[in-house]
């Protein structure tokens, strides 16, 4: 019989852990301290706990932890990118964001996320969704992360680095709300035993609608941000998939409901094409949906994926020259919708969503070296 791994289980399911063990109630509490506050890597550090227990531990579950494969630090400014290996030797990319590099210009400077240390962390491997700005659907979709491969990340993040993580964006490789319940465990676990407040925490989805629906039903206190790119349907539809299952009247009516419910404004980021979503049009458009529905825009830059060697509309997506950039958002802000543009951390190393664990994946492949578990990755999967 497999050991369960205890690092991901939550309050309840370590209590009930406990007690399919033959120990008390208590004990799984004990174990979320050890585990999530006091972050011990094996049950020999859990001190507290009796000799016969830490034994009794060791041969009935186990303590699965990430190992780094590499890591890419911003020379320029302080971003660092982290590969790791899981279990059954799958990737993923994680990104330390230092303080003040989050985003550019005067209007930011009293952001929260200015003066703060956040991690963005992936949620699945590969991503089904198939948006055509993105390096990580070139990967295609391979399996959902659990909640402890979620949560790890940021454990072992704090391990290498030394500092303490203050916020936790779920932008990484990985459509979070298709990993629902792990996702909402990770954060659950995070909030109660790592300290990060839910408002610290961001998940960023491209608008799986029912689970924005859920998330409010269920008052997940998360941040919720959509990438969003234009509010043209036809011209969303062929940017990212998704739009053909809930097109842009379902996911706006899903924000309403989300906002009623939870009266927490929505986070709409937006990758300015030249040519291609940056038109007056598309200003015309962004201005009336602000005014109806509380909000922020973050501008967020495009980073290429040309070494992908993309097709169709992906090998035509350029980015907007900087004086259309600056215009288009002067234009917003004149019309008082408050919005932000994100700064390029990382712009000297494959920091982009994907960009990591796909050249890592390419450079293994033409050496030959590639495991089985790659096989897996030229698999079609419906959502």
């Amino acid at each position: 019989m497999t050991r369960p791994n205890l690092k991901g289980l939550t309050i309840a399911e370590l209590e009930t852990f406990a007690i399919s063990i033959g120990e008390r109630r208590y004990r799984g509490k004990q174990l979320f301290d050890w585990l999530y506050t006091k972050e011990a890597s094996s049950f020999a550090d859990m001190s507290s706990l009796s000799k016969s227990l830490r034994e009794k531990l060791s041969t009935t579950a186990r303590i699965d932890s990430l190992l780094l494969v590499a890591s890419q630090s911003s020379h320029e400014d302080g971003t660092v990118k982290y590969l790791f290996e899981l279990s059954d030797g799958k990737r993923i990319e994680t990104v330390l964001i230092p303080p003040r590099t989050a985003f550019r210009g005067r209007e930011a400077a009293a952001q929260e996320e200015q003066k703060r240390l956040t991690l963005c962390v992936s949620t699945q491997v590969g991503c089904p969704l198939d948006c055509k700005f993105c390096a990580t659907a070139t990967m295609v979709f391979v399996r959902n992360l659990s909640a402890g491969e979620i949560v790890d990340q940021v454990m072992q993040v704090k391990k290498i680095s030394g500092k303490t993580i203050t916020n936790v964006v779920y932008m990484g490789m990985g459509e979070p709300l298709l990993n629902y319940d792990n996702v909402m465990n990770s954060i659950d676990i995070l909030s109660t035993g790592m300290k990060i407040a839910a408002r610290h925490i961001t998940i960023s989805t491209a608008g799986w609608a029912p689970h924005i629906r859920k998330m409010a039903d269920e008052n997940r206190k998360a941040k919720l941000a959509i990438s969003l790119h234009t509010l043209d349907d036809r011209a969303r539809a062929e940017l990212m998939p998704i739009n053909e299952k809930f097109d842009l009247g379902e996911l706006i009516d899903a924000l309403r409901y989300y906002y009623s419910k939870m009266k927490q404004r929505v986070t709409f980021e937006y990758i300015l094409f030249d040519g291609w979503n940056d038109r007056d049009e598309d200003l015309v458009r962004l201005v009336k949906l602000a005014k109806s529905l509380p909000c922020k825009l973050n501008i967020i830059p495009f980073h290429s994926i040309e070494f992908t060697h993309p097709t169709g509309i992906s090998a035509r997506l350029r980015p907007s020259r900087p004086e259309r950039i600056d215009a288009f958002v002067r234009h917003l802000r004149e019309a008082n919708v408050t919005t932000f543009i994100r700064s390029s951390a990382g712009e000297d190393i494959d920091a982009a969503c994907g960009q990591l664990a796909v050249r890592v994946q390419r450079t293994r492949t033409r050496q030959g070296i590639v495991n089985t578990h790659h096989s897996q990755l030229n698999k079609p999967i419906s959502v």
